[in-house]
């Protein structure tokens, strides 16, 4: 299993306890849905697998690598897309993805091929040459995705990255996302808006701290709608 997996990682802000004893595996090539309201531990758990933070004991494996012995290699293989866009708005999108290639080590043509690549994975090609500023917010999520894609990694993380976007631009997002997963890349989506996520997709719900369940979603969902029992879920656990 060289996807993501985290064992009993626990972490508290202060008095406050952010996360506890929370366990999840993601398989190579799955779209996984981390499900949960605002509050639940979501961007706590993001900043431990992102070594923002980090945890006083756990185990967190990215592609295979120890993060705890090996963060390097662990790190290399991420991907991220945070909540709050982290582009430079007066750069054009190749500017932006040609600052980031190199912050990689990139530069010279095999850079423009990697670049080349990850805006046609995106749809953006067309759109390099524009100033960043001048992007609707779906197109700018576009960029920040083929921008995480560069280096290649095997894991992305994306924590709640269509806030603020309309429903287009939410499904657009999404699907890009799942076709990532579909041409092998292990996809850790972070959203409490249960309409983004697939029956198909795993899915982990996690509320207060705690993970409450973990599977695929038609499974958790049942013979009710995902949304009912998501609300049934940590309405029982509030």
């Amino acid at each position: 299993m060289n996807g993501l997996q985290a064992r009993d990682l626990s972490y508290s802000h202060g008095n406050k306890q952010a996360l506890k004893d929370v366990s999840f595996s993601v398989a190579v090539g799955s779209f996984c849905a981390l499900l949960g309201p605002n509050g639940a531990g979501k961007s706590t758990l993001f900043g431990l697998l992102t070594r923002l933070f980090v945890a006083p004991s756990g185990y967190i494996s990215i592609a295979g690598h120890d993060l705890k012995q090996a963060p390097r290699s662990a790190l290399a293989q991420l991907g991220i897309v945070f909540q709050q866009t982290t582009l430079d708005l007066d750069l054009t999108v190749r500017q932006n993805l040609s600052y980031f290639a190199a912050l990689h080590g990139l530069s010279g043509r095999a850079a423009r091929m990697r670049i080349d690549h990850a805006l046609d994975l995106m749809e953006m090609r067309e759109r390099a040459g524009e100033k960043t500023r001048t992007l609707n917010g779906g197109h700018r999520r576009r960029t920040e995705l083929a921008r995480a894609l560069l280096h290649d990694p095997s894991v992305l993380l994306l924590d709640e990255p269509t806030v603020g976007l309309d429903a287009a631009s939410r499904a657009a997002i999404t699907a890009h996302a799942h076709q990532l997963a579909e041409q092998g890349k292990t996809i850790l989506w972070a959203t409490h808006l249960t309409d983004e996520v697939q029956p198909n997709d795993d899915l982990i719900i996690l509320h207060r701290a705690e993970v409450l369940v973990q599977g695929l979603a038609r499974d958790i969902a049942g013979e009710t709608t995902l949304q009912e029992r998501f609300l049934r879920l940590t309405e029982a656990g509030a």
